[in-house]
């Protein structure tokens, strides 16, 4: 997940909160940012991306379509710059362990309210 150093620019759309994310080769991706939650004292976001129609294998873009369209899910650790601009980045391992745990929990106690 190297892309996600130091380099996302958010943008708000009708979708939501839009991320783009430029990888090493400048390539643009772009993401809707699904849900945010605490774990211990820091935010992350769940980004869902949001391109992929361009991959789709039946060119049948519609309602229809039989391509099973893998959907690209990225953890991300939520962070301000120097200048106090949003930035998206990796997570250490130590940190997505309690992100993730966090996630999961919230999870369940909001599939145990329905």
């Amino acid at each position: 997940m190297e892309e996600l150093k130091n380099n996302s620019v958010v943008e708000e759309d009708t979708e939501g909160t839009v991320v783009v994310i430029t990888d090493e080769e400048g390539n643009e991706y772009n993401y809707v940012e699904e849900m945010v939650f605490d774990a211990g004292s820091d935010k992350y976001a769940i980004l869902v991306s949001i391109d992929g129609d361009e991959e789709c294998e039946c060119h049948e873009h519609d309602e229809e379509c039989a391509c099973e369209e893998e959907v690209d899910v990225i953890l991300a650790k939520i962070v301000k710059d120097e200048n106090g601009e949003v930035e998206y980045i990796e997570p250490t391992d130590e940190e997505f362990e309690i992100a993730q745990q966090a996630y999961e929990e919230l999870m369940d106690k909001l599939e145990a309210e329905e």
